[in-house]
């Protein structure tokens, strides 16, 4: 990194900021980096799509040293009327490009359980719309749609890279029309307690665009009984049927929470008209069946974590060796 700004987050007053809003609104560079001191930070936060090049840091010794997260939901009350809705419940909001994050979490502490009230339970931890945004060593917390990696519109291809991170929820947790690689990350499926337990995955990939999700060298576990998690299930956001969702799963192991039929329709759109296949997995869950699309070695070599990323311009992040 240049020598672009850099600033201190401490939320006991001994830094620069002590809100990680704080210091975002405080950039002015096309380089800024953030470190942040061990804590708690609550409150919601944006990335405007004017603060490109962000670099949030976290100074503890692990990720769970520094916690950045929100509590609403979907069906959260907004002041003043009306709901939160999905986009709106995210704790952190990113849309400036370049942005990257290392050694922190992000969480929703959305309490289902404590809100029977609200029944649209969506609760985003992060939202990313930007392109070229980078995740090492993070940890994302939260239940149903944790993780939303998506883009400014149908039209626009977001490219978004997770190394090394821990992803939890139950339903759809990880979801949306990006270009998002995750490798060697722990992916783990909670138990809600009902059947099915949940939806790894669930991609609303733009027909135009032939990258979605890529899992590589990753471990998907889980606390739910055997064969009780589908691997993804194919969204169309307002039944755009444009939306042919993409989830690659590649040299994983999968725990036994996956069972022999991995893939499941959503409402009236079905699994086998999405673009899901796996490849190499291994693990108690990763069971051959006629139900569980395989690569060929031919078309491994194209669903690798470079050609999801390089795009046009070549992006080539820190990839794993």
């Amino acid at each position: 990194m240049g020598a672009g700004q850099r600033f201190i987050v401490a939320g006991d007053g001994s830094g620069d900021f002590s809100t990680i809003q704080e210091a975002v609104d405080a950039a002015s560079d096309e380089e800024v980096l953030i470190g942040v001191r061990p804590g708690t930070y609550l409150g919601q936060v944006v990335v405007p799509q004017s603060k490109p090049g962000i670099k949030l840091v976290g100074l503890g010794r692990r990720p769970a040293d520094v916690v950045i997260a929100d509590d609403r939901a979907n069906g959260t009350p907004k002041p003043g009327g009306g709901t939160w809705g999905t986009t709106g419940s995210a704790s952190v909001t990113v849309d400036g490009a370049g942005f990257e994050a290392r050694n922190l979490t992000f969480a929703n502490l959305f309490d289902e359980a404590g809100h029977p009230e609200i029944t649209n339970r969506q609760a985003v931890a992060v939202l990313t719309r930007a392109d070229r945004v980078v995740f090492r060593d993070v940890r994302f917390l939260g239940n149903q749609d944790t993780l939303y990696v998506n883009s400014a519109d149908a039209a626009t291809v977001a490219r978004a890279y997770f190394r090394d991170c821990y992803v939890e929820g139950d339903v759809d947790f990880i979801f949306g029309r990006a270009t998002a690689v995750f490798e060697r990350c722990r992916v783990h499926s909670l138990d809600r307690a009902s059947t099915p337990a949940g939806y790894v995955t669930a991609p609303s990939t733009s027909i135009g665009n032939p990258h979605g999700l890529l899992f590589a060298r990753c471990r998907l576990t889980s606390d739910a009984p055997e064969g009780s998690v589908f691997l993804g299930r194919p969204w169309h956001p307002s039944n755009d049927p444009s939306a042919i969702g993409q989830t690659v799963i590649r040299e994983s192991f999968l725990a036994a929470h996956i069972g022999a039929t991995a893939w499941s329709d959503f409402g009236t759109w079905p699994w086998r008209e999405a673009r899901f296949a796996e490849y190499r997995n291994y693990g108690p869950g990763a069971i051959e069946s006629p139900d569980r699309p395989q690569l060929s070695r031919a078309e491994a070599a194209e669903y690798t974590p470079a050609a999801f990323l390089r795009g046009a311009d070549g992006w080539a992040p820190d990839l794993c060796k």
